[in-house]
């Protein structure tokens, strides 16, 4: 499979593939949780990109568009969405919210739960989602 640049409408279809794959193999999440996220600075398009999650259902879903009813917003640029999707830099999160590179309006508490805690069996898994996740990311 050819890289794409990340979040582009083929980044996004070949990362929802193998989202599928792993469907079974991935724990559910812990919480239910309805957030829009939005995107600066994206190199395509107009410049943002609209996104949301949605746990509501027992499944972590990740697409493209916007909620009507959020519970939490969470706004950042691209560089950083890129850092902690596709790099996987944890890290990078608390620097970047206490950067003001991460905004999140709504429940803050929510976004805290959302981050996935891996248990050491899921470990090697979260690590080979995470790579390939790499391989589908041009540059």
């Amino acid at each position: 499979m050819s890289p794409y640049p990340f979040l582009s409408p083929e980044w996004i279809e070949a990362a929802q593939a193998i989202r599928e794959e792993y469907r079974d193999q991935v724990p559910p999440p812990t919480i239910v949780v309805r957030a829009n996220v939005v995107l600066r600075d994206v190199p395509f398009g107009d410049g943002e990109l609209y996104g949301f999650v949605d746990t509501s259902d027992g499944a972590m879903i990740l697409e493209p568009g916007a909620l009507d009813d959020p519970e939490v917003t969470i706004t950042t640029d691209y560089a950083t969405a890129h850092a902690l999707f596709v790099s996987q830099d944890a890290s990078k999160l608390m620097e970047s919210f206490m950067l003001g590179k991460i905004l999140i309006t709504g429940d803050v508490a929510k976004v805290l739960a959302l981050s996935p805690k891996v248990e050491p069996d899921q470990a090697s898994l979260a690590q080979e989602i995470g790579e390939r996740l790499e391989a589908i990311t041009a540059g």
